[in-house]
């Protein structure tokens, strides 16, 4: 490179010594012969000198003249001349050139034609790989020439022509009336992603193009109207991708045919658009197979959130700092299932009551009306927004404003949705009755159900609020109610670990086979029965599952829950809201169906194969939809609805009016089309009739060779479509006006046939109720198979209720650690009863398996309670109304509360909301400030749970001090023991960890042992083993000249026990 310049700059100063030779005409050996890796050139495009150059022979030899090469202006030297094409602008002359020289900077028409042309040519994505393939050696060789060549181009040609193909508005820079369209909506919709058909695309605009580009990985055009795009069969697939990531995605759909607009009164106006779809993570049930796929995997995945949207109000009640106390309403919706939340409630400043309902429904949508309080505000942006503690996922918040008279018209918004859709009913008392049950909601709750139904409307999902049956209160006196720190702590719906579903309760009891039917566990599970009658009806159940004697029966219901792999209650749902497709109509029909035949035969209990009545009723109301479903499926065409045929959807005998006015409206065209053949044939001169034939989509084309006479007898009213070399294709004008007319029928028989399918979801959803209750008790079917399994497992046992308040179990076992544990686990007994012991002071050393032996009493009450069988050799249980939990060490620094201040708050809610039938577990209460306060808050909680509120209490404690208090109960109501361990020969910090509970107290934790397994240094835990013996020996000191000085003043209050005591402390 250095050199060629090294060359060209010595050569700016060397005058030629031979210039061309003046002719009209240049022979080939007076040009200089291109190299061999040179593209070679036809006689065709042969080197010729131009006229203009001939006509300027008699100026002064100096200067160089152009040649015309394909049009193009070059300069040519002899072989012998040092100077090159880039050089050759630059020798020096004498005479200046005359104006109309083609100088750098002047406007040369020839070659702003060429580089037109040039730019035009590169157009093609190809030809960039055809033009280096061709002369790959010339790029390679000569690439520097080349480069200097473009410099000369563009200093001749400083303003390159524009690309001829440009969109309407692009010169102007107005914008196009689509564009104009799409601002328009975006105005109405500002907080929207919109997903824009276009043809047969969809399209991203400005912004939004931008932010999908972002998350989908798609290329967004920079232009001065910002676009992107996906296709058409990937729109579900990159909307449920922006919905995970948080967003509220519209789509607009063209709402008129090509065909349709082609014979309107708009055919020269943009195609009509509108916002036909709004999805959020709430309100997504499109698609709902795609959705499931990436679940079906959930040990592996976080714990994912329920699909709840619930909508949240506040109003400050009374009180301040630890005093404050607020009121909440709440409504929680389940668009894809139905199920419909409601609660009324107050809570404390610590904002426990709202956490327990928020960690039990987990939605993935807020709806926030009106302003919250800080502490609340605070706990709904941490549980909606962090990964790790709650739903597995990020949940989208909207907030709307709250006014004054909000009250007011949610009240007259509720009670006008509820009379019109129930006006025709009115005199049915079921009716009525609703209508009243729904007006006499709480206002709280009032404000949130109007506010959810103005949301749901916009996404075409308000009717979820017609089925009232399904309205829940969130609390019920048939079940007991976990709060969020017993959730937590007990692991029930995802382990504290990596906050996964595997290691939790939940994980540990789903052995279900339908998704619907472990929906129904996971409520089960959360929420333990209190009724004793429906626990052992549940029990009966599962024992019943796992007698020999009904292994066929079992073997039945098996086969039938593993053939189920839709998930009926959500397609059901889409039925309702009639979003279904026509295949998934046919699944769930035939799903329904063979459930039907299954089960024909048991119309009455006798008749099921199983004694147990939850069993049997279950099984007795899934032969009750079979005459209703038979009916549906007797007018679908079977093979029409596999492939999504909606024009033969219908049976013949079940089509409508219109649909089957448009078939014979096609077949009449179809016929005259046919008709036209003969005549066509007869213009062309042929005797046999002319076969049409389909290209590139068009259909009815008329095929004519270009070497035949026909070709001269075509009409000049026949239009040309396409052609190749051989033949031309037309289409006469009788065929243009037939296949118009015949289009026109199909986009009205498409209408008439979606209107037709509308209408059977319309019909079916009449009878959602009983459709949904066979759900329903197939799910129940399901979740008792699923404890069944469980129950089979060794070890398990099944417990036995009494009416005392107590849990007496031999040999209990963690449910989750057992399954998780390579080791066998070792098996532990417990005794509480209210008359008796009801409270163990649990000590022992670090790491020796005491919170895992407090975790399993309560588990296994839970598990009890759920109806299922229990890790254990035996179980009496006297049913519990709620479990307390108080574990671990965490603290609120947003709100100024350290961990001491979050504990004794949390201990404080378990002393107020705790009964003589509840059972407490405090782990190490106290240990978050000194020894002396810590010790004093210790004992005095635990002698209030032990006399005043009686309830049964697992305490864990590393102050061996409280073990005293033991001694202040007559009938042994506090009871010590430990963790056993076994020391070293040698009296060290070794110790190895039995796991086994025994009587009486451990003096010691040992934790320089566990010093030693975290790996602290060896220097360090010297140092610490020389304090502690310090320490120790100094306390003993203090103790034994306490006992000295008693016994010396002979205090008449130091009696014989206080010795003892005293004596077996040191």
């Amino acid at each position: 490179m250095s050199s060629k310049k090294q060359q060209s700059i010595s050569a700016f100063f060397n005058k030629p010594k031979t210039l061309v030779a003046e002719s009209d005409t240049l022979r080939n050996d007076e040009i200089e012969v291109p190299d061999a890796k040179r593209r070679k050139t036809s006689a065709d495009t042969r080197i010729s000198v131009s006229a203009d150059d001939t006509h300027d022979s008699n100026r002064d030899d100096s200067h160089l003249r152009p040649l015309s090469a394909n049009g193009q202006n070059t300069r040519v030297f002899p072989t012998r001349s040092p100077v090159t094409d880039r050089t050759s602008k630059y020798l020096f002359s004498q005479t200046l050139l005359p104006d109309d020289e083609n100088t750098p900077g002047q406007h040369d028409p020839k070659k702003a034609d060429l580089h037109r042309r040039f730019v035009k040519k590169l157009g093609n994505p190809d030809s960039i790989n055809d033009i280096k393939r061709r002369n790959r050696a010339l790029f390679v060789e000569d690439n520097d020439e080349l480069d200097g060549e473009a410099d000369e181009d563009e200093e001749a040609t400083p303003e390159p022509a524009k690309p001829t193909a440009k969109r309407k508005g692009a010169k102007t820079g107005k914008l196009t009336p689509m564009e104009k369209q799409v601002i328009e909506i975006k105005q109405a919709h500002p907080d929207t992603l919109l997903v824009v058909e276009v043809g047969y695309k969809f399209r991203f605009f400005g912004e939004d193009a931008r932010m999908a580009a972002k998350e989908l990985g798609i290329v967004c055009i920079p232009d001065r109207f910002a676009s992107a795009s996906i296709p058409v069969h990937r729109l579900h697939v990159h909307v449920k991708r922006l919905v995970q990531a948080g967003h509220k995605v519209g789509v607009v759909r063209q709402l008129e045919t090509a065909a349709l607009k082609a014979v309107g009164d708009n055919r020269n106006t943009p195609f009509t658009r509108k916002l036909t779809n709004l999805y959020t993570k709430g309100t997504y049930i499109d698609d709902i197979e795609v959705l499931e796929e990436e679940s079906t995997n959930a040990a592996a995945n976080p714990a994912r959130s329920t699909g709840f949207l619930l909508c949240l109000t506040e109003t400050n009640a009374k009180g301040y700092g630890n005093d404050e106390k607020v009121h909440l309403g709440m409504v929680a919706v389940q668009p894809a299932t139905g199920d419909i939340v409601y609660d009324d409630f107050e809570d404390g400043f610590m904002r426990s009551e709202i956490e327990t309902r928020l960690l039990h429904l987990a939605p993935c949508e807020f709806l926030i009306v009106g302003d919250l309080s800080k502490a609340s505000d605070k706990l709904v942006m941490h549980l909606s927004g962090s990964r790790a503690n709650v739903f597995g996922d990020r949940a989208r918040v909207e907030r709307l404003n709250k006014h004054k008279t909000i009250a007011a018209e949610a009240h007259n918004h509720v009670t006008n949705h509820y009379t019109e859709k129930m006006r025709q009913s009115l005199q049915d008392e079921k009716a009525s009755k609703v209508l009243d049950k729904i007006l006499g909601l709480p206002e709280h709750v009032m404000i949130c159900l109007s506010a959810l139904i103005t949301q749901l409307s916009d996404y075409g999902l308000a009717n979820v609020f017609d089925l009232t049956k399904y309205f829940q209160p969130f609390s019920a006196r048939s079940h007991m109610l976990l709060n969020g720190n017993t959730l937590n702590s007990l692991e029930i719906y995802q382990n504290q670990t990596d906050y996964t579903v595997k290691g939790s309760l939940f994980w540990t009891l789903d052995r279900t086979r339908t998704k619907f039917g472990s929906r129904l566990l996971r409520k089960w599970v959360g929420r333990p029965l209190l009724d004793k009658l429906l626990i052992e009806a549940r029990q009966n159940a599962v024992e019943e599952l796992l007698d020999p004697e009904k292994v066929v029966q079992v073997e039945k219901l098996r086969k039938v829950l593993i053939r189920l792999k839709n998930d009926l209650e959500k397609s059901l749902l889409r039925i309702y809201y009639g979003k279904c497709t026509r295949p998934e109509l046919l699944n769930v029909l035939q799903a329904f169906q063979f459930l039907a035949n299954e089960y024909s035969h048991a119309t009455v209990p006798n008749e099921t194969g199983f004694s147990s009545t939850l069993l049997s009723e279950s099984i007795m109301s899934l032969p009750t939809i079979q005459s209703e479903i038979t009916a549906y499926l007797d007018q679908i065409n079977l093979h029409a609805a596999k492939s999504d045929d909606k024009y033969a959807f219908f049976q013949e005998d079940h089509e409508t009016e219109t649909i089957s006015e448009h078939k014979f409206g096609i077949a009449s065209v179809e016929n005259d089309l046919e008709a036209l053949r003969t005549v066509a044939a007869e213009k062309l001169g042929r005797k046999r009739p002319v076969d049409y034939v389909t290209v590139a989509g068009i259909d009815f084309l008329v095929e004519v060779e270009n070497a035949s006479a026909a070709i001269k007898k075509v009409p000049a009213s026949w239009i040309k479509v396409s052609g190749t070399k051989k033949v031309s294709r037309f289409h006469p004008p009788e065929v243009v006006k037939l296949v118009r007319e015949r289009d026109q029928h199909k986009e009205s028989l498409a209408a008439a046939c979606d209107t037709a399918f509308e209408a059977l979801l319309a019909d079916i959803s009449t009878k959602y109720s009983q459709f949904r209750d066979a759900i329903l008790s197939l799910a129940a079917l399901d979740c008792l198979m699923s404890l069944a399994t469980i129950a089979q497992q060794p070890g398990y046992t099944r417990p036995m209720f009494v009416a005392d308040t107590q849990i007496e179990v031999k040999g209990a076992r963690h449910p989750m650690i057992e399954q998780l544990l390579l080791d066998s686990y070792v098996p532990n007994d417990v005794s509480l009863r209210q008359d008796s012991t009801r409270a163990l002071l649990v000590t022992g050393p670090n790491m020796g398996g005491k919170s895992s032996y407090v975790r399993s009493v309560a588990l296994i009450t839970i598990m009890a309670q759920i109806g299922s069988f229990v890790p254990a050799d035996s179980a009496q249980i006297g049913i519990v109304d709620a479990v307390f939990t108080r574990m671990g060490a965490f603290d609120n620094m947003m709100a100024g509360e350290s961990t001491f201040m979050v504990e004794l708050s949390e201990t404080s809610d378990i002393l107020k909301l705790s009964t003589e039938r509840s059972l407490v577990v405090l782990d190490e209460l106290g240990r978050g400030t000194s020894t002396h306060d810590g010790v004093a808050i210790a004992s005095a909680v635990l002698d209030w749970l032990v006399r005043e509120k009686k309830c049964l209490t697992l305490f864990i404690t590393h102050y061996q001090v409280l073990a005293r208090m033991a001694n202040g109960f007559d009938n042994q109501e506090l009871r010590n023991v430990h963790m056993k361990f076994s020391e070293d020969e040698e009296g060290g910090d070794n110790v190895t960890f039995l796991y086994e509970v025994g009587e009486g107290v451990a003096h010691r934790s040992y934790g320089l042992n566990v010093a030693r397994l975290a790996g602290l240094d060896t220097s360090v835990i010297e140092l610490a083993r020389d304090k502690s013996s310090e320490l120790e020996e100094e306390m003993r000191k203090k103790r034994l000249q306490g006992l000295a000085n008693g016994l010396v003043k002979d205090d008449s209050m130091f009696n014989m026990e206080t010795l003892v005591e005293r004596i077996e402390t040191l």
